[in-house]
C-alpha cells in the first residue's frame, strides 16, 4: 500500500465542504486564501513554497503540542471535532445497550478520559504480561510472548502480516519482513552526526527510565537499557537499508514453511503459527531472508534474559499512551520531544478522541457518514477523479518514449483502477470487540486484537477486493498495487478557507486532482507500482527498451531530490522517495491538464485578483501548507519515503514548463532548471 499523506494534528480555521454546495455557482469569499496567504517579500522563483504560504505561517506559528501546523492540521482538527462530539454525546448516554455501536465509543473514550483511575492503576494493568515473560525459559518462550505482543500492541523481533500475495493477487499470503525497532529506522544507530548521537543517548536513557517504572533499580535499569542497545543495534545492522526494501521482486521470497523452519532453526516457527491463530501453514513470503538468518543467532548470541527484557520493553513502548501519566510522559518526552521537537503534549481529549477513532474507526465512520459527510461526496469525488484519469490516457497516448505495444498495456492499466471513494459500501463487524470503562489500556488492547484476528482470518480465503483499509474520516488516500486501486475517503472531499460557498475549480483540481487523486493514480506507474499489471500481480508488461527509457527517467528525479537539503546538513535520500516524488509530479501535470479543460480556466475567469494559471499553482501549494519542526523534519528525511512538504512544492514546480510561464521563473532563479534536467515521465 502506497499513502498519499502523513497524518498530522491541527489547529483552526473555518472550513466548507464543496459537494454539500455543488448545486451554487461560485461566490468569492470575504477574503481568498490563496491570496491572503501569499508572502510578498518571497520571490516565486525563489520558494514558492514559501511565496505562497509564507504569510500564512507568519500568522499561525506552531503550537507547542503539535510537531507541525497547516493544512493537514486544520482539516484534521475540524474531524477531531466531529468525532469528539459522537465521543462525548455516546459518553454521555446511560441506557445505550450493551454492545451497541454507540456504548462501545462511548466508553472506551469515558476509559481514556478517567485521568484518576489510569494513574491510581499506573503500569500495574501489564503486571500479567511482566509474569508471562518472567516466566520465559526458553526460545519457545520468546517466540510465544514475540506473537502475544504482535497481536496486542507491537512488533518485536520481526514483521509479520497477512495480505494479498504480489504474484497471486486473488490470493492472501503469509509475509515474513524485518523489524523490531524502537527507533524510526535503521540510520538512527548508525548515522555519525551530532544530532544522531544525541537521539541514541537520549534513547538509551529513556529505556533506562521505562525500565525503572517497570521496577527495576538503578543498577539493573543501566544493564538492562545498555544491552536492549546492543541487541537492537545488532538488528537494525542485519535489516536493509529502506530504499533497498521498496523494490517489490527483490523484496519477493516465497519459500515452503518446511523451508523456513530449516532455515531458521532458533525461531520456533510452529509454536508462533499456533500462537497467532494459524494452522496448516504451507509457504511464507520472507522480505528480507538475510535478516531471518541474522536473528535466528541472535536468539543464541543474547542471553535469554536479554531477550525478556526486550520484550517487556516493546510490550510497555507500544502501550506508553494509554496507561499513566509517568508512563505517557517519559515516553513523549523521547518520541515526541527528541525525536520531533514538539513541546508539550496534547490535551487528553485529543488524544482520546484520536485514539477512539483509531480503534473503533469502522463504528465512527457509520456515524461520521450518516451525521457530518455532505450529500453527493461520492459523486463530485468520481467526478474529479474521472477528469484526472482522462488527462492520464490523453498523456499515454501522445508519449514520444513508449512504444505502442507498452502504451496498449499502460492504457489497459489505467482502465482497470478501481476508484473507491467516500465511503464503503459494507462495514466491517466489530461485535466480538469488548469495550467497557475498566480500562483503557484493555480497551486498546482488545480492539488491537480483533483487528489483528480479522487479518489473520484471511489466510486460506479469497481476497476481498472491496474491502477498504481506510474509513471515511481518515484524511489520507492510498493506491494499492496488488488490487489496482486508489481509495479517497470522504473527509478529503473538505477545502479550509471557504464558507458557505463552493471552492473554485482551480482549488479542486489542484488539492484533490493533483495531489490526491493525480498522485495515487500516479503510484501505479511509479518506479515500482508499474512492475504491476493490470490484474494487481507484479508481472512485466513493458518491452525490455520501454523498460530502460523510464527508468533513465526516473533516475533523473532520483538526482534532483538527493541535490535537495532538507534540514541542517541533511540532504533528502532520493532513492528512498523517489516514488512519491514521481507520483508528485505526476499528479500535479494530470491535474492542470484536468483543470484546463474546466470553464473557469477556457473562460480565464480571475479571481481575487489572480488568473485560472495562477490560482492552480497556489492551489497546489495550498495542499502541502505544512510548516514542520526541524526535528519533525530530520526525523521524517532518516525513516519515510516522502519528501518533507516544502519539497513537495518545489521538486514537481521546478519540473514544469507551464508554472515557469505562469510566474516569470527565469535562468538564475533558484526553482530554475535547465530543460535538459527537468523531469518529464508521464
Amino acid at each position: 500500500m502506497i499513502k498519499h499523506r502523513i497524518l498530522s494534528t491541527f489547529f483552526g480555521v473555518a472550513f466548507i465542504s464543496v459537494c454539500a454546495f455543488s448545486q451554487y455557482p461560485y461566490e468569492s469569499p470575504t477574503v481568498d486564501p490563496l491570496a491572503s496567504h501569499i508572502d510578498s517579500t518571497v520571490k516565486p522563483g525563489d520558494d514558492f513554497f514559501l511565496f505562497a504560504n509564507g504569510k500564512w505561517f507568519k500568522e499561525n506559528p506552531i503550537p507547542p503540542s503539535e510537531q507541525s501546523n497547516g493544512l493537514w492540521q486544520l482539516i484534521q482538527d475540524t474531524i477531531n471535532a466531529q468525532v469528539l462530539n459522537l465521543c462525548q454525546s455516546s459518553s454521555a448516554l446511560t441506557d445505550a445497550p450493551k454492545g451497541s455501536n454507540k456504548q462501545k465509543i462511548g466508553d472506551f473514550f469515558y476509559s481514556g478520559m478517567d485521568s484518576i483511575s489510569l494513574n491510581k492503576q499506573g503500569i500495574s494493568t501489564l503486571n500479567t504480561d511482566f509474569a508471562m515473560i518472567n516466566r520465559i525459559k526458553n526460545m519457545k518462550g520468546v517466540v510465544d510472548a514475540a506473537a502475544f505482543i504482535r497481536a496486542v500492541s507491537g512488533s518485536p523481533m520481526f514483521s509479520f502480516f497477512v495480505g494479498q500475495d504480489d504474484k497471486i493477487s486473488s490470493k492472501n499470503a503469509i509475509f515474513i519482513w524485518q523489524g523490531g525497532l524502537s527507533l524510526p529506522d535503521r540510520r538512527f544507530y548508525f548515522d555519525s552526526d551530532s544530532a544522531a548521537i544525541k537521539i541514541r543517548q537520549k534513547f538509551v536513557a529513556h529505556v533506562r527510565n521505562i525500565f525503572k517504572i517497570i521496577g527495576y533499580d538503578d543498577a539493573q535499569a543501566k544493564d538492562a537499557a545498555e544491552h536492549l542497545m546492543n541487541l537492537e543495534t545488532a538488528l537494525a545492522k542485519a535489516a536493509r537499508k529502506r530504499e533497498d526494501t521498496r523494490d517489490p521482486i527483490k523484496n519477493y521470497n516465497k519459500i515452503s514453511f518446511k523451508q523456513l523452519t530449516q532455515s531458521t532453526p532458533n525461531l520456533d516457527w510452529a509454536a508462533f503459527m499456533k500462537k497467532v491463530g494459524l494452522q496448516k501453514v504451507d509457504t511464507v513470503i520472507v522480505g528480507q531472508p538475510e535478516f531471518l538468518t541474522a536473528l535466528n543467532g541472535y536468539l543464541t548470541q543474547f542471553p535469554i534474559e536479554d531477550w525478556k527484557n526486550y520484550l517487556k520493553f516493546h510490550l510497555v513502548r507500544s502501550l506508553a499512551r494509554y496507561l499513566d501519566d509517568r508512563t505517557y510522559l517519559e515516553s513523549f518526552n523521547f518520541y515526541s520531544t527528541a525525536l520531533r521537537g514538539i513541546k508539550e503534549p496534547k490535551p487528553r481529549w485529543k488524544r482520546v478522541v484520536e485514539q477512539t477513532d483509531g480503534s473503533l474507526g469502522e463504528l465512527i465512520g457509520q456515524v461520521y457518514v450518516d451525521e457530518y459527510l455532505p450529500r453527493g461526496t461520492k459523486q463530485k469525488l468520481l467526478e474529479i477523479g474521472s477528469a484526472i484519469r482522462e488527462a492520464y490516457a490523453e498523456r499515454i497516448k501522445k508519449l514520444d518514449w513508449m512504444s505502442e505495444t507498452t502504451k496498449e498495456k499502460a492504457l489497459k492499466k489505467l482502465d482497470a483502477i478501481i476508484m473507491k471513494v467516500g465511503y464503503p459500501d459494507k462495514w466491517k463487524n466489530l461485535d466480538s470487540v469488548h469495550v467497557d470503562r475498566t480500562s483503557y489500556v484493555y480497551n486498546v488492547m482488545g480492539a488491537n486484537r480483533w483487528r489483528f484476528d480479522y487479518m489473520v482470518a484471511k489466510y486460506g480465503k479469497p481476497v476481498d477486493r472491496t474491502e477498504w483499509d481506510m474509513e471515511p474520516q481518515t484524511y489520507n488516500a492510498y493506491y494499492n498495487p496488488s488490487n489496482n486501486e486508489i481509495v479517497v475517503p470522504g473527509c478529503n472531499i473538505i477545502v479550509p478557507g471557504f464558507e458557505h460557498t463552493l471552492a473554485d475549480d482551480a482549488i479542486l483540481y489542484s488539492v484533490i486532482g493533483g495531489s490526491t487523486f493525480g498522485h495515487e493514480i500516479t503510484h501505479g506507474f511509479d518506479d515500482q507500482g508499474s512492475k504491476y499489471d493490470a490484474q494487481g500481480n507484479l508481472n512485466n508488461w513493458w518491452t525490455p527498451e520501454d523498460s530502460s527509457k523510464f527508468y533513465t527517467k526516473t533516475k533523473m528525479i532520483v538526482d534532483q531530490y538527493n541535490n535537495y537539503i532538507a534540514v541542517d546538513s541533511l540532504y533528502i535520500n532520493g532513492e528512498l522517495t523517489q516514488g512519491e516524488n514521481i507520483a508528485d509530479l505526476g499528479g500535479i501535470m494530470m491535474g492542470y491538464d484536468a483543470f484546463r479543460k474546466t470553464g473557469q480556466y477556457k473562460n480565464q475567469e480571475m479571481i481575487g485578483g489572480l488568473n485560472p494559471d495562477q490560482r492552480f499553482f497556489l492551489g497546489y501549494a495550498l495542499a502541502w501548507m505544512v510548516n514542520e519542526r526541524p526535528e519533525a523534519v530530520a526525523n521524517q528525511v532518516r525513516s519515510n519515503e516522502h519528501s518533507p512538504a516544502k519539497f513537495r512544492v518545489i521538486g514537481p514546480l521546478s519540473d514544469m514548463p507551464d508554472f515557469y510561464a505562469t510566474f516569470g521563473i527565469k535562468q538564475g532563479d533558484p526553482m530554475w532548471r535547465s530543460d535538459d534536467v527537468r523531469v518529464k515521465i508521464w
